[in-house]
């Protein structure tokens, strides 16, 4: 069973890779979703 799971494992790296990538794109778009909230809610604060 372990010898299964550990071979399982590696060919799983492979595409942690590409997610490491997307990561960095999600993190970026978050960034700006965020940024579009904190813009309304100055405008409420300075109104």
């Amino acid at each position: 069973m372990l010898g299964h799971e550990g071979s399982k494992k590696k060919p799983l790296k492979q595409p942690k890779e590409e997610a490491k990538e997307m990561d960095e794109e999600d993190k970026v778009f978050k960034q700006q979703q965020k940024e579009k909230q904190k813009k309304p809610e100055e405008l409420i604060a300075k109104a």
